[in-house]
């Protein structure tokens, strides 16, 4: 393989997350949201939210996109009590470089001042961005719909204060042609530099000149076949990895210890930034994906499933579960599909879910409703192929060590 054509495909899975957070964040603005401002959520997702993938059914979201270049902004978490709450702050690599709220800063809230790579900034409650560009995503848990006024009072107390910011973009997205997609991905990476524990691989993909300047006219006709070629594999690549195509034990898919965090491991993390954008890091979630008995990563809902907890094998958690199902697209992404029950996860506040006299859990999965009996504990499935993803809020140690295992999904 060349060196052009090895820089292309390192540099696409490189450059992916940027693009990823870039796209979402110009979604956001043609809708209005303004750059340091929260734009809050204040449903839940259904089928119709398609801006982020693999969308969770049980917090509201409140998101705000920040250019630190404009100067220091001032972050207010409020207080939260025993209601779920976390605010993830990440760069525009999607690492998780902070994350507020309940399992960290507490149940009281607080106020925090963020401030840029480049700002001079002390206190305490000073945290430093590793790039001028920040997405702030915040997931406050509703307790089902007798709850929505009451998260919307507190998600309301979510607020950041600082200097005006002009809009972002345009930026090319993830199916552009390679001159577009480069150019957009020199241009994110000059406005958020690598950091240099980086070098090894910007080095690989030196022959590109992201960092000196992008200029596709500079290629010869050979040379960009090449960079074709080795892009078209790095999009191959992510799409084989992260929450979308992870291996199975004991019928099911544990997140790396880097997710949320990826350090290095830069196919993961774009990846991930595919099927799995903004995911939290485990400490403060687990994303565990479901895979079929015949070891495909995909059920079909023209079959009858369960998943069954026995009495002595509830999820350790000490915040709350929840059981996501999703229709996926043809690039790799997951979203919820429509149901005529208009549920689209189950999990441990499911309004009249039911335990089995000897005190195990079944979760009844499939198109075709499992009887009267049982559609309490009923999550729908299109007649066709879906994907079954768990999240375990505040994981006791032992699911984050390994220790617990979950039970796999069997044909019912």
């Amino acid at each position: 393989m060349s060196d052009l054509r090895t820089a292309a495909r390192e540099a696409f899975i490189y450059s992916l997350p940027l693009i990823e957070v870039a796209t979402t964040r110009e979604r956001g603005q043609a809708l209005g949201h303004r750059m340091g401002v929260f734009a809050h959520v204040r449903s839940l997702a259904t089928p119709k939210h398609r801006a982020v993938t693999t969308p969770n059914n049980d917090t509201l979201y409140s998101t705000a996109q920040i250019d630190l270049s404009a100067g220091p902004v001032t972050l207010t978490v409020p207080a939260s009590g025993e209601r779920y709450l976390s605010v993830a702050l990440m760069d525009a690599y999607t690492n998780n470089f902070a994350i507020l709220g309940t399992r960290t800063t507490g149940p009281a809230g607080g106020t925090f001042r963020l401030v840029g790579p480049r700002e001079a900034a002390e206190g305490w409650n000073v945290i430093r961005a590793p790039t001028d560009h920040v997405w702030a995503l915040a997931r406050l848990l509703v307790d089902g719909p007798h709850d929505l006024a009451a998260a919307r009072e507190v998600q309301g107390g979510i607020s950041m204060q600082g200097p005006p910011s002009d809009p972002l973009g345009p930026y090319a997205n993830r199916s552009a042609d390679w001159r577009d997609y480069f150019a957009s991905a020199a241009a994110l990476m000059q406005a958020n530099p690598p950091p240099v524990t980086d070098l090894a691989i910007l080095r690989t993909l030196a022959p590109l000149g992201l960092l000196d300047g992008f200029d596709p006219a500079r290629f010869s006709p050979a040379e960009a076949a090449e960079i074709e070629a080795g892009m078209a594999e790095g999009r191959r690549a992510v799409r084989q990895g992260g929450l979308g195509g992870a291996s199975f034990v004991e019928g099911w898919s544990y997140p790396d210890a880097r997710l949320g965090d990826f350090q290095q491991d830069y196919l993961y993390r774009g990846a991930v930034a595919l099927s799995g954008l903004a995911a939290l890091p485990p400490a403060e979630a687990m994303y565990m994906r479901a895979g079929a008995p015949d070891g495909s990563a995909l059920f079909d809902g023209r079959r009858a499933w369960r998943l069954t907890f026995p009495a002595d094998r509830k999820l350790p958690v000490n915040g709350f579960w929840s059981l996501s199902l999703y229709e996926a697209t043809e690039d790799g992404q997951f979203f919820f599909a429509d149901n005529p029950l208009g549920r689209y996860a189950v999990g441990d506040r499911t309004p009249g879910l039911t335990a089995n006299p000897d005190g195990s859990l079944d979760i009844w999965i499939g198109h075709e409703p499992p009887g009267a009996d049982r559609q309490a504990n009923w999550l729908p499935a299109p007649a066709g192929p879906f994907a079954l993803f768990m999240r375990a809020y505040l994981p006791r140690p032992e699911l984050l060590q390994g220790y617990y295992r979950m039970p796999p999904v069997e044909v019912a």
